[in-house]
């Protein structure tokens, strides 16, 4: 068969799902069916479905046939794309009221008595001595025992775990990960050829057994975990969990990488994986689910033997954390803003958690008490970007399986972020995706 005509049937089906032709649920015909209508081989019929799912515009379901995807707005790298008569149920930025006049009061303290001609100048990598030691004391506050020589100031969360992969992996490196995980880090893994191996859950946690037997046949260096309140499932494993984590860990010589981001929503929760070993835990994490999305501050613990490297990975791409907003970050760790704000977040999620239970009742429904995020799977009969299409024609933004997954079973299931409209607009939301939801299933 001709190039051309390959390539002729693959762009004018793209252009028929771009312009809306084909909608979103469409289901196309089998490589069968196609390959007789378009006088195609059947292994060529299959390469054109193949290169429309590579190129995100269908999805193939084993058993169910070739979907059209829904066409949302991409979040991955602009998150003010959401336009702003539009409900973001998207992507979490908690604030409180009287945020914005607490920064007010920290500028001009800031103006009045700090070292300013100091934060005009480039800071060591990493931050200085008593900034480092700020965030020690706050980890050890929060059951993290470490010293100011493994702490390093980043640029936040993601920028400690792109710094720290920088440092201690190499592209193909096998990395043991969720098989529904932090999106952030699929695309930084993307972006530095790393190769996830994906985890399937057993229960509330990833399956251990099956950690142990990719080791035991593959050559992984790392597994990627957020063992205290994991995006998106709202997971908090058991102490015993972690213990067997750890001995898989020291057995086969893999780095632990914890990502900690949504770790102050957990109360009461076991030590952190950097807790019970210290000598290959990597721990990541910072203030924009805390404090603030724009406050741009993170920081990474991390064995002596690995600062070095990572000091030289923040060299490499920031030189250094943004001496202002590290300043500002200090101060609310130090005053005890940060622990004030950490607490009034928990509760402002457990309302938030209590809105959804109460709306989206008679709906399965997977999260933590207290996380800003929940996890909603479909019936069997409804796909979950339909269901994200008919809510953005209602103005309301959410995200599905799929930023999320790592295998090649992608689940149909909305992941809702409660943390990031007011109280009412979102139970008026929420009132919008169950009845859709109940829409598309009663059809």
């Amino acid at each position: 068969m001709a190039v051309s005509k390959y390539k002729g049937i693959v762009d004018a089906l793209a252009s028929d799902i771009r312009a809306g032709r084909l909608p979103s649920g469409t289901r196309l015909p089998t490589h069968r069916q196609l390959a007789a209508r378009e006088g195609l081989a059947l292994v060529t019929a299959s390469r054109v479905y193949a290169e429309l799912e590579a190129m995100g515009l269908v999805s193939g379901e084993p058993g169910r046939g070739t979907f059209v995807r829904a066409l949302a707005p991409t979040h991955d790298i602009d998150q003010q794309a959401v336009a702003a008569d539009v409900v973001d149920l998207n992507f979490n930025y908690p604030a409180l009221p009287g945020q914005a006049d607490m920064l007010r009061r920290t500028l001009r303290q800031l103006a009045s008595s700090g070292d300013l001609e100091a934060l005009l100048r480039y800071q060591p990598h990493g931050g200085r001595p008593d900034e480092r030691a700020a965030v020690a004391r706050h980890l050890r506050r929060n059951g993290l025992p470490v010293g100011i020589d493994q702490v390093l100031i980043v640029n936040g969360a993601q920028h400690g775990l792109a710094t720290t992969v920088m440092a201690t992996l190499q592209p193909g490196d096998v990395v043991a990960v969720d098989a529904l995980t932090y999106p952030g880090f699929k695309v930084l893994a993307s972006a530095l050829r790393l190769e996830l191996a994906p985890l399937p859950a057993a229960g509330p946690a990833p399956d251990l057994h099956a950690l142990q037997q990719l080791c035991a046949t593959r050559r992984v260096r790392a597994v990627y975990t957020m063992p205290t309140l994991h995006n998106p499932m709202g997971w908090v494993t058991t102490v015993n969990h972690r213990e067997q984590l750890v001995e898989i860990a020291r057995r086969y010589g893999l780095l632990i990488i914890e990502d900690a981001a949504y770790a102050f929503l957990a109360e009461q929760s076991p030590p952190p994986l950097a807790a019970i070993a210290p000598e290959r835990t990597a721990y990541v994490s910072g203030l924009s689910k805390s404090v603030a999305a724009g406050l741009r501050f993170g920081f990474v613990t991390a064995p002596k033997s690995l600062t070095p490297s990572i000091r030289r990975a923040i060299r490499a791409t920031t030189m250094n954390a943004p001496a202002v907003m590290t300043a500002i970050a200090c101060q609310w760790l130090v005053d005890g803003t940060v622990a004030r704000l950490e607490t009034q977040k928990r509760e402002d999620a457990r309302i938030r958690q209590s809105i959804a239970r109460d709306v989206l009742a008679g709906q399965p429904q997977v999260s933590h008490p207290s996380s800003y995020f929940l996890w909603l799977p479909m019936p069997e009969e409804v796909r979950a970007d339909q269901i994200a299409a008919a809510l953005l024609r209602e103005h309301v933004s959410v995200s599905t399986a799929e930023p999320f997954a790592t295998s090649a079973h992608v689940p149909h299931a909305l992941r809702l972020a409660l943390g990031s409209t007011n109280l009412d607009t979102l139970r008026e939301a929420l009132d919008k995706v169950k009845r859709i939801i109940n829409e598309y299933t009663y059809r």
